[in-house]
């Protein structure tokens, strides 16, 4: 490659507007899906109350999108084609934005890159439609439509050809439509959606979400059934939580309800969808102590707040926000679903009791109701054939050497506790206890765990960390940047054992550090700490491995499997887990219990 020539100096030259509409669509239009992303909120910003999406070959040469919002007049197309034109806002305020776009990019700059065609009619005015291939305008020429707008894409990036060489396959590009579609349906639970693939003569429904009914909480569950699925909807708890202006809403499920991947996050500031670093660090720290590290959780948030305290113009794509207090919006989400979280007490998802009936379903047989007693012979006969204690009951229902047999009769009022009344142990791990109307298996060991786990961090909120005075104070140097911020947070660091102070120029004096994590490197925890603060702006290293230690004592101390229990200690093991926050799960994100009620165990055994 060779290198200018430094003598010749470079003219400046204004670029044509075919050019500055090509540029233009390489920030907003990136892929098909970023097509269909702003489109569909140009029909939500025109008060569509439904929208139609149809795409071909994964968008590459056709995306059309059909609303019934409030049109345009034809003399209003060659404006609306215009870079900078729109009528979302008039310019004097930036930050008082209350629509999707904003920019007035979209339109021109997918006419620059592909072949773009606008039939619309408003009420009262007559049908209209333009087309643009490659930034050429043509004439509005007078066109038969109904009220609302079509806009239809073909052969997108045709102009730019070496933008196609980065698409990825057809059905990678389907399923980012997909996604976008999925996520403005999220965000308007009032609008009905359909998603259709065109690629072949017979058109093919990939999604379809009609318009929702009832109060927002019931329509976004409503939506969110039909977007995410109903076992989400479920698994998850309500959120509502509010804060100096920022209010928090909507749905986050159980840590044992988990993906394997961050593909089911769904963020929402002011009804736009977002991507944002912040909030996702946020979401992983209200998550932290209850998953682990390759598990993410299921949520579908919406952050709302007055809209000078929200910045939407930091990218063109504008899934990027920045909020004037971004602790406390992070303060907001971590607090909000962390109390949630801790409300649902020994709660576990449903999917689990699902997926422990479906490893035991048996051959199937067919029940007939004629070979059914009534209701009130079973009773009768349960009655007479239940023994009052095991060591009542005749040697064929003796319990096995692995079975801890009750020898005491059991209140009844313990059965109607929502864990129920132990009954007897397997295995010296799993506890089964009797509930009014199932049972419940618990893992004693997994439950303990979470159990001194949360004792251990009660004791730490009330007592403090204490801190070992090294014997040689050590010495990090850092640059003077890193040296502020850190030296920014030595008195939070020090409620957490780790006492440090400056000591000249850009350098650090590392005096105690926790106790509890024993001989530790100082350097390594004190980078650690600084890569949290430039990632997520806030770090939790720290009390994030004083956790893990307080984790890994209280596996050590709690019921070990092979111990057998008494009926009194697997009862008193139940009582404390209906009273002890996130106990539905271990350290780990592992259910500690797995119910089931009485109409499954019938319909195992064909009953029902």
């Amino acid at each position: 490659m060779n290198a200018p020539d430094r003598n010749i100096r470079p003219e400046i030259r204004q670029l044509d507007e075919a050019a500055v509409n090509r540029i233009a669509a390489g920030e907003v239009v990136e892929r098909p899906a970023s097509a269909v992303k702003e489109l569909v909120e140009n029909a939500l910003d025109a008060g569509a109350t439904r929208i139609d999406i149809a795409y071909a070959d994964g968008g590459k040469t056709l995306i059309r999108v059909t609303d019934d919002g409030h049109g345009m007049r034809g003399a209003d197309l060659p404006l609306a084609l215009s870079r900078h034109a729109t009528s979302k806002i008039d310019g004097s305020d930036l930050l008082n934005i209350h629509s999707f776009g904003f920019r007035g990019e979209a339109l021109p700059s997918l006419g620059a890159v592909g072949r773009l065609s606008i039939t619309t009619r408003a009420a009262g005015e007559e049908g209209a439609s333009i087309t643009v291939e490659g930034g050429r305008m043509g004439a509005v020429r007078p066109e038969a439509a109904r009220i609302g707008t079509t806009v239809s894409l073909r052969d997108l990036f045709y102009a730019t050809p070496a933008r196609l060489k980065f698409m990825r396959s057809d059905r990678a590009e389907a399923q980012a439509i997909a996604d976008v579609v999925k996520r403005l349906a999220l965000a308007e639970p009032y609008v009905s959606f359909t998603l259709a693939d065109v690629s072949s003569d017979h058109p093919r429904d990939i999604f379809r979400a009609d318009a929702a009914q009832g109060a927002l909480f019931d329509a976004l569950e409503e939506r969110m059934a039909g977007v995410i699925g109903r076992d989400f909807t479920d698994n998850a708890l309500r959120i509502d939580a509010e804060r100096e202006g920022l209010h928090l809403t909507g749905f986050a499920a159980l840590p044992t309800y988990s993906r394997g991947a961050a593909v089911a996050q769904y963020l929402f500031v002011n009804g736009r969808p977002v991507r944002d670093r912040m909030l996702l660090g946020a979401l992983r720290a209200a998550y932290a102590d209850v998953l682990s590290r390759d598990r993410h959780p299921v949520v579908a948030l919406f952050l709302t707040c007055a809209p000078e305290l929200v910045d939407v113009n930091v990218h063109p794509a504008k899934s990027e926000v920045r909020f004037r207090d971004p602790g406390l919006a992070r303060g907001l989400i971590v607090s909000g679903l962390r109390h949630a979280l801790a409300g649902a007490g020994h709660r576990a998802s449903s999917t689990v009791a699902g997926a422990m009936l479906g490893a035991m379903q048996p051959n199937p047989q067919r029940s007939y109701q004629m070979d059914r007693p009534s209701g009130h012979a079973l009773r009768s006969a349960y009655q007479l054939q239940a023994p009052q204690t095991f060591d009542e009951a005749p040697a064929l229902w003796s319990a096995p050497e692995t079975l801890s047999a009750r020898h005491e009769p059991v209140a009844p009022e313990t059965v109607e506790a929502p864990l129920g009344a132990a009954r007897a142990q397997i295995h010296e791990t799993y506890i089964i206890a009797q509930t009014r109307d199932g049972m419940v298996i618990v893992d004693a060991h997994a439950a303990h765990e979470r159990l001194v786990y949360e004792r251990l961090k009660r004791q730490r909120a009330e007592n403090g960390v204490a801190a070992q005075a090294l014997l040689i104070p050590e010495i990090v140097e850092l640059s003077s940047l890193e040296a502020a911020q850190i030296l920014a947070l030595a008195p939070d660091l020090a409620q957490l054992g780790l006492v440090l102070e400056g000591f000249g120029g850009s350098s650090i004096m590392v005096r105690e550090t926790p106790a509890i994590l024993g001989q530790i490197d100082a350097r390594g925890l004190i980078r650690d700490i600084l890569d949290e603060l430039a990632d997520l702006g806030e770090s939790r290293g720290l009390e994030a491995r004083i956790d893990a230690v307080l984790s890994r004592m209280a596996c050590h101390g709690s019921v070990r499997s092979g111990r057998q229990m008494r009926v009194e200690e697997m009862n008193a093991l139940l009582r404390e887990m209906e009273a002890t926050p996130l106990s539905g799960q271990c350290n780990h994100g592992r259910p500690t219990s797995v119910t089931l009620s009485l109409a499954e165990i019938e319909k195992l055994f064909g009953r029902r």
